[in-house]
């Protein structure tokens, strides 16, 4: 009987070593402990649970286990930083909660939270969640608890997929567009959730691995959190277009006999999005505007950076035109916090440390300072630094200042020594030659890192692996190297992101990983502008470039013999991919009638043209050279390519 090894030391995460351990002890000597208001907070209002907290779809696999973080207890280990563990203990809270008369949220089941609001007639739910499994297990569960009544109106405050993907695991999509439920999003909304997950989708997804640590094992020497959560549910996602768009602060709706105000705060947190007051209950949703650590300018993913400013002055408004009329505030993570002077303290705390991230970034910007500078200068004020709710277990201050700086200057410093660097492979190559080879470099590296200086070893090796990205020891020391690097981090997508890279330094990169991040609602939510352009996006401009192809494209709704509701002309020349539509300049070789869910497909690499054609969901007539000819030119992106070396592919 064959058993299975456990694989050598030199490819197992290590413990802390001396430095890591030294600056943990330093930090702890700095942070409040004597504020436990939030271990209170996080619990109060407890009236129910899902027990054991683990969530399965249809099949039996499971989408969500929280068991699997009970390991945070106690005292940090060395391998943790200290705030970023108090935190994962508070995310290990879960349940049913009451936050007001009339107002709960189910929290610890996803990576946000729903909140469900009671009316007349029933449920009016926010957020439901990133997934339909979770979704569906959060509303049985007040069913459960509260009464078997239906779902009578749904509010999206934002387009971020834990937001809204579980949105028809509430709510059938039927009876929305019948008119009976209606769906409430800021005027944007739908138009931001699906472009933000398709256009650079696939890169997005890849990167995404590295924030979210998905394939760590859970422990102290791997995941423990998320930073604004304690992980994100596997599940099914969802979309349906919202009946009612958001589209100024003041606006007025009464949903299910419930009166909501709504703060329209586009360009803040999200490009679209929405807090809301409700009067009558004296409670107010800040979204995400707020949370319990200091957000992201910038997201590791990948994503436009944010507007510092815009955020802190949301937050002021939302603070004067609803703070004196509060007892509550709730938010999309974490727990509400209750009484006006604790409302006006974490409003007014995240008012200035966004102003402040965006004020002092400009002023040493222009004293000349460069992004790598400024984030190493950078220190917030203590009564800023030391609350515990603007720590930087999410976003982080040296990449959120390097944000403020790329919103107004770009990624150029202004030093003509960085405006055409060489690639990493040339440089590298280069500097290992200056440095006495590879195994010099290495040995270098070494005693960096021995001393505790890993960011100089990390540099040292960036080099030695760009020049030769399969040097076994130099894989090895730099995994040992992002290891300790990750342990040392508050912010959990730092931690997140070093240990992947140890993980596929020692292990390899995955071998196969989703195309992107759409799934099949979002996919069938793109317009015909977004679905044209991610077909745009896909053709090999190169090989493309000497090729000219007409292409007709008459485009139904969902049905082949539906009334053709877009006429195009596909053109492919000078290496890109564009649409016109009539009159037609000239004419095409042949013409593709095709469903709008059936071009999103194929768009999308999802289904061939052969299976469409043989589904009555596409029909050729003419030629059908020049439509073989464009899908031929089409990449394939499969999200496998490499982060920690050059992607020499």
């Amino acid at each position: 009987m064959s058993q299975t090894s456990d694989p050598p030391a030199e490819l197992q995460p290590k413990e802390a070593g001396p430095a890591t351990a030294a600056r943990h002890s330093a930090a702890a000597e700095t942070l409040p402990w004597g504020d436990r208001r939030a271990f209170e907070d996080v619990q109060r209002g407890r009236i129910a649970a899902i027990d054991p907290p683990v969530i399965r779809d249809g099949s039996g696999r499971v989408v969500w286990d929280l068991t699997a973080h009970s390991f945070i207890d106690g005292d940090a280990p060395t391998t943790v930083h200290p705030s970023l563990w108090r935190l994962s203990q508070l995310h290990r809270n879960h349940g049913l909660f009451e936050v007001t008369d009339g107002v709960y949220q189910v929290r610890g089941y996803d990576a946000a939270n729903m909140t469900v609001v009671t009316g007349e007639e029933g449920y009016v739910v926010i957020d439901p969640l990133t997934c339909v499994e979770t979704s569906a297990a959060a509303l049985d569960l007040v069913r459960r608890t509260l009464g078997d009544r239906s779902v009578t109106a749904v509010v999206h405050t934002h387009g971020h997929i834990d937001h809204f993907g579980g949105v028809k695991g509430v709510v059938d999509e039927a009876d929305v567009r019948a008119g009976l439920v209606p769906v409430v999003a800021p005027a944007g909304f739908y138009e931001h959730a699906v472009s933000e997950n398709v256009s650079a989708g696939v890169a997005m997804s890849r990167r995404s691995g590295f924030m979210f640590g998905g394939r760590l094992p859970k422990g102290p020497r791997g995941h423990v959190m998320n930073g604004s959560c304690a992980a994100v549910a596997t599940g099914r996602t969802s979309l349906i277009r919202p009946t009612h768009e958001v589209r100024r602060t003041g606006e007025e709706l009464v949903l299910d006999g419930v009166r909501f105000v709504f703060q329209y705060v586009t360009d803040t947190e999200a490009p679209a999005e929405v807090n809301f007051h409700l009067p009558e209950r004296r409670a107010l949703c800040m979204a995400e505007l707020i949370s319990h650590h200091m957000h992201n300018l910038y997201t590791l993913r990948g994503a436009p950076v944010r507007n510092a400013a815009a955020w802190s002055a949301a937050i002021d408004e939302a603070l004067r035109l609803y703070g004196a009329d509060s007892d509550v505030v709730f938010l999309g993570h974490g727990w509400p916090v209750w009484g006006q002077e604790q409302i006006a303290e974490l409003l007014g705390m995240h008012r200035d440390l966004y102003r402040y991230l965006h004020d002092e970034t400009l002023r040493l910007a222009n004293h000349g300072y460069t992004p790598n500078e400024i984030a190493e200068l950078f220190q917030l004020p203590e009564p800023l630094d030391a609350y515990w709710a603007n720590r930087g277990n999410y976003g982080a201050t040296r990449h959120n200042v390097k944000a403020v700086y790329q919103h107004y200057l770009g990624w150029f410093d202004g030093n003509p020594a960085h405006l055409d660097p060489l690639p990493p492979a040339e440089a590298g190559r280069r500097y290992v030659e200056l440095m006495g080879g590879t195994d010099a470099a290495v040995t270098h590296a070494r005693t960096a890192h021995e001393a505790g200086e890993d960011r100089w070893a990390a540099e040292l090796l960036g080099h030695a692996l760009a020049a030769d990205p399969d040097h076994r020891p130099a894989r090895l020391l730099q995994a040992d190297v992002f290891e300790q690097l990750g342990y040392r981090s508050e912010a959990a997508p730092w931690r997140n992101f070093y240990l992947v890279g140890a993980q596929e330094l020692r292990h390899g990169a995955p071998a196969g990983q989703p195309s992107g991040g759409a799934g099949p609602d979002l996919v069938a939510g793109m317009t015909t502008e977004m679905v044209l352009d991610y077909m745009a996006i896909r053709l090999n401009g190169p090989n493309a470039a000497k090729t000219r192809l007409r292409i007709g494209l008459d485009i139904t709704s969902d049905r082949l013999d539906d009334t053709t509701k877009d006429r195009l002309l596909l053109i492919v020349e000078n290496g890109i991919l564009r649409h016109t539509q009539p009159p037609f300049p000239t004419e095409p070789t042949g013409t593709l009638r095709i469903t709008h869910a059936a071009l999103a497909d194929l768009a999308y690499g999802t289904t061939p043209l052969g299976q469409l054609l043989a589904d009555e969901a596409a029909a050729v007539d003419g030629d059908r050279t020049d439509i073989e000819a464009l899908l031929g030119l089409l990449d394939t992106f499969t999200g496998t390519f490499d982060v920690v070396t050059p992607n020499l592919r």
